[in-house]
């Protein structure tokens, strides 16, 4: 089973590359949905509780994730100290989970599976994967994505802050899919990486 890793900047188009793969035969674990899971098992929820208080969970008693990430994006410190008491929670087990995943899909016999996972370098998963992708995209085309997501550029430009700069993820990857044109454009390059890695 071919692992197959996707990273980019926010709103690269990430998860467009991997409802691609997903047409194609591969199977996509989903790190926000993981991360979604994890964040409101017993377990996590009560660390984040003693950490930050019961503010943090809505009306129904899970997580909000929307009050989390004020307390862990902050413009002035990108990398701030409650960002990685986050990450140090959620990560291991996230990794776990894949781990666990993974193994079944490949005693199942399925030829590809797929990580999108905003964080898949910082995170420490890229060891997991036979190839690591990086979705390139422009600044602008990212900007023009992240406002239909009802994001301000203040709000873009603090979230990005607090990932590993572009640059440095380009020179991890293995493979690089450009997103700047028509889906057409993307099918395209996408089907044409899916050939050369399951051939």
């Amino acid at each position: 089973m071919h692992i197959i890793g996707l990273v980019g900047g926010i709103a690269s188009g990430k998860s467009a590359v991997a409802a691609e793969l997903a047409r194609l035969g591969a199977v996509v674990l989903d790190a926000d949905q993981a991360a979604h899971e994890v964040i409101n098992s017993p377990e996590v929820k009560q660390m984040l509780v003693e950490r930050w208080g019961a503010e943090v969970l809505d009306r129904t008693g899970s997580v909000d994730r929307g009050k989390v990430a004020e307390r862990v994006f902050s413009l002035e410190s990108g990398k701030n100290a409650e960002l990685r008491f986050l990450e140090q929670t959620l990560h291991p087990r996230i990794r776990q989970q894949f781990e666990t995943e993974l193994a079944t899909l490949a005693a199942s016999g399925v030829k590809a599976a797929v990580i999108d996972a905003p964080l898949l370098v910082e995170a420490g998963w890229a060891p997991l994967c036979d190839s690591v992708v990086l979705v390139d995209s422009s600044r602008e085309k990212r900007l023009e994505r992240a406002a239909q997501r009802n994001w301000s550029e203040e709000e873009f430009t603090r979230r990005e802050a607090a990932q590993m700069p572009i640059e440095e993820k380009s020179r991890r990857a293995t493979h690089t899919i450009p997103n700047d044109s028509s889906h057409k454009a993307l099918r395209e390059h996408v089907q044409s990486f899916w050939e050369s890695v399951c051939p």
